[in-house]
């Protein structure tokens, strides 16, 4: 007990370094989809995907048909997809950590069925599956 005492400072940094390093994996996450699952939901044809990365990251390959509308952008920008509110929407960022903010956006303007690719482009990537430039 003596040692909390004496080392209060570094006790209180090991907690809050506990907690921060918790508190992500915490957090709840959006809906995720395989890479395979997308590939099934494109073939489907009843989705929309919409890639939230930079310009520059989508000019450099995106999933076939995919919207870029970047996460920068994307409160004002989510109007431009009112018309596939009925459409399953499939969100894509770089790794997966991005898509999760533009999933709990578009339920909360009251779209149904959003997920988010599980991995990002760079599990796509990995799972060998083509883009388009």
């Amino acid at each position: 007990m003596n040692f909390i005492i004496d080392n209060i400072f570094l006790v209180i940094i090991v907690v809050a370094s506990g907690v921060g390093l918790l508190l992500p994996a915490l957090s709840p996450r959006g809906a995720r989809v395989s890479p395979q699952d997308v590939v099934i939901r494109m073939n489907r044809g009843k989705n929309v995907v919409v890639d939230i990365r930079t310009a520059e990251e989508f000019a450099k390959g995106h999933l076939r048909d995919a919207k870029n509308i970047p996460l920068a952008d994307f409160s004002s920008r989510i109007g431009e997809l009112e018309k596939s509110k009925g459409k399953s929407i499939v969100v894509v960022c770089q790794t997966g950590a991005r898509a999760d903010k533009a999933v709990r956006q578009l339920q909360a303007a009251g779209f149904d069925d959003v997920v988010a690719l599980d991995g990002g482009l760079v599990a796509w990537q990995a799972a060998s599956l083509p883009l388009a430039k």
